[in-house]
């Protein structure tokens, strides 16, 4: 695990994994299983495919019949049937016969080959072959699959759509899956205002954590709603007791620093225990979270790159692991093109523009700066004991991609 060279990072990381939950599961329909985990060991009712089946379309025949020919000593055969998917037939191949074939259709009884279409010519009531093949050539023999009765997919495999069709193929219509989590968004902050085209008044800021903190909740593989609470003990007390109560996880963003009107973490500690109070992280310095009401409560900055940074950190391997599914960073090494200097003591995620061989950090990176977000692709992260890195030092590099449900 990466986190476990950095040391407040592994501690922070520890404390909330001792509160970890699970959710519970539900039984949901194959079409709504898509990125769904499951929660139940999947047995195939059915052999896969239920009979040898053809390949390709053509003529089921004798392989040993056809041994020898070749378009300078073609040999001909005599067609008795014609069978297309979904058809069976009744006759059992003789010596020196065929039998028109269509993909997918069961090899009929004494046929063991199938001789592609485009090596044959048709006259009448007679193939001419110009080539040969051998026995179980263009054959998918029955069961090559799935076997019936054999477990195919474990609990805690994450469904993708190669996933849906091999349990349609074993013959499920719904599955037993992990429920996703519930999570309330409470906005706390008397400056924010809706998305406006008007000219805002003096102290008001546009609120995008609502968007951008929804987003990273649906990219985790949960369901989000969002509310609001002014920056007042008992309105932020309220908001977050009703949401404890009704919703698995809630997250707080503003009103976690020491600032006058800062409560968020107060109202924390007061109704519930709290597990952190800052975290020697950048950006994200001010990050809190605590259980109450046996919930877990995430409280992130105001700030919006601090906000999604700590959702990287903190909140996603959280409600992935509620899913049944792990979350790990997935490190990759690239050569820095720049200088990066840092602070021992902490550990920073720097925004970074990765490509195949190199990462070159955004200059602009204030906590509040969203553009640094956009044109970045990637974090490197700096142990919390280094220095930094030089130019052309080797680094460490998540892509934001890698992180997503």
């Amino acid at each position: 695990m990466f986190l476990s060279k950095l040391d407040s990072l592994k501690e922070a990381s520890s404390k909330i994994e001792q509160h970890q939950k699970v959710m519970s599961s539900e039984v949901v329909s194959l079409g709504e299983a898509h990125k769904r985990v499951l929660a139940e060991e999947i047995k195939s009712f059915h052999d896969s495919p239920p009979f040898d089946k053809s390949a390709m379309d053509g003529f089921a025949v004798r392989a040993e019949d056809t041994f020898g020919a070749s378009k300078s000593a073609p040999k001909t055969f005599k067609i008795v049937d014609s069978i297309g998917a979904g058809v069976a037939s009744n006759k059992t191949i003789g010596p020196n016969e065929a039998i028109v074939i269509a993909t997918g259709a069961p090899i009929p009884e004494g046929a063991n080959a199938v001789i592609m279409k485009e090596y044959t010519e048709t006259v009448g009531d007679e193939v001419i072959l110009s080539s040969q093949v051998t026995p179980g050539e263009n054959v998918s023999p029955k069961a090559e699959d799935i076997k019936k009765g054999s477990v195919i997919l474990s609990p805690k495999t994450f469904i993708r759509y190669q996933e849906l069709g091999l349990i349609a193929s074993a013959g499920y219509s719904e599955v037993e899956v992990y429920k996703k989590p519930r999570v309330k968004i409470i906005i706390t902050g008397n400056e924010l205002v809706d998305p406006t085209k008007e000219e805002l008044d003096p102290a008001q800021i546009i609120n995008s954590n609502q968007y951008s903190i929804s987003a990273m909740v649906h990219d985790s593989g949960a369901v989000a709603e969002v509310g609001r609470a002014h920056d007042t003990f008992d309105e932020v007390k309220e908001a977050i007791l009703k949401a404890t109560e009704e919703y698995d996880v809630v997250i707080t963003t503003g009103g976690t620093a020491i600032s006058k009107g800062d409560v968020v973490l107060d109202v924390i500690d007061e109704i519930g225990d709290m597990l952190l109070h800052g975290v020697s992280i950048r950006p994200g310095k001010a990050f809190g979270c605590g259980v109450v009401n046996d919930t877990m409560v995430f409280a992130f900055s105001g700030q919006p790159v601090a906000a999604m940074g700590q959702f990287d950190m903190f909140a996603r391997r959280y409600l992935f692991r509620m899913q049944g599914r792990d979350f790990e960073f997935d490190i990759v090494k690239k050569e820095s093109e720049l200088k990066i200097p840092s602070q021992l003591g902490r550990t920073d995620f720097i925004r970074t523009y990765s490509d195949e061989s190199h990462a070159r950090h955004i200059l602009n990176r204030g906590s509040g700066v969203i553009r640094s977000m956009v044109d970045a692709n990637s974090y490197i992260i700096i142990d919390e004991n280094d220095e930094g890195y030089q130019k052309g030092d080797m680094v460490d590099v998540v892509f934001f991609d890698s992180m997503i449900w």
